[in-house]
């Protein structure tokens, strides 16, 4: 059973599924209306979890009535809260989330105890990977790459930020999509980590410096919900590299996470298990 620990972001989700996106200025009625629990860090952390792995999570939550329901299924799916520390000053972060009828998505986020969680926080002994995002400090994650060297330290570079080199040098596998890898080419161009690029419904690629080292195509689904995809997809690519997984399966594997996880709503609810994702790809 691989080992993975988890350095990132707690929030509730409170989504509005609507028939269509709002543009600037406007309002959307006719809409649904849900609270699951999520932020990337806990979703990957969930994900891992129901994919097999034994998990930690490192994070921070407040003392609100918030807190609670956005812990409640890492605890109830056996994910170590030890490190999930109590922040008494900050609230649990919230994330608002509209969804169209196609299963698009705008996210806005108010990070809460997230921004605070700090590299004293760490304790990242133990560990077969580390995985960790970019909704807390960046001296955190930069403190957990330097300090996760036993590791297999796997970065999913979202939401997009300026990177310093420093943290790139310390990354073995770095995961962005289409947009971020855009955003952040000129730091990622020849760096030593893998990078993995998701594409969408085209699959996934990596690259290490200008050379493709693996490719996977994703599976046609129903797409209704694209929230939590690409953190199902993270948790999915870490476990099974930790696995021994050669990168073109892991990928594969990967993109059978996120694909299965759009066929349902939610972030943590859609998250499958093992069972369920290995079912799906031996069905395809």
């Amino acid at each position: 059973m691989a080992r993975i620990g988890v350095v990132g972001s707690v929030n509730l989700d409170m989504i509005a599924t609507a028939p269509r996106l709002p543009k600037p200025g406007e309002t959307v009625t006719d809409a649904t209306f849900a609270i699951h629990p999520g932020g990337k860090g806990a979703n990957q952390a969930l994900a891992a979890r129901r994919l097999g792995a034994e998990v930690s999570l490192i994070a921070r939550v407040g003392t609100d009535s918030n807190s609670g329901p956005a812990l409640e299924l890492l605890r109830r799916d056996g994910v170590d809260l030890d490190r999930a520390y109590r922040d008494r000053e900050h609230p649990t972060g919230v994330a608002l989330i509209v969804v169209d009828e196609a299963g698009e998505n705008q996210i806005t986020v108010a990070p809460g105890a997230n921004r605070h969680l700090e590299p004293a926080d760490l304790d990242l002994s133990g560990f077969d990977a580390v995985v960790a995002q970019l909704e807390v400090p960046i001296d955190t994650v930069m403190t957990a790459a330097t300090t996760a060297a036993e590791s297999l330290f796997v970065l999913n570079a979202a939401p997009v930020r300026t990177l310093p080199a420093d943290l790139i040098g310390a990354c073995d596998v770095i995961i962005v999509n289409e947009g971020e890898h855009a955003a952040l080419a000129d730091v990622l161009t020849g760096a030593d980590a893998i990078v993995v690029t998701t594409l969408g419904p085209r699959g996934a690629r990596a690259q290490r410096g200008s050379e493709e080292i693996g490719h996977a195509s994703a599976p046609t689904v129903n797409a209704i919900d694209t929230v939590g995809a690409g953190d199902a997809f993270t948790a999915a690519l870490t476990v099974a590299l930790c696995e021994g997984r050669e990168i073109s399966d892991a990928l594969a594997w990967a993109c059978g996470a996120g694909a299965l996880t759009a066929t349902r709503r939610g972030a943590q609810p859609a998250l499958p298990t093992r069972t369920e994702l290995d079912d799906f790809m031996a069905n395809l």
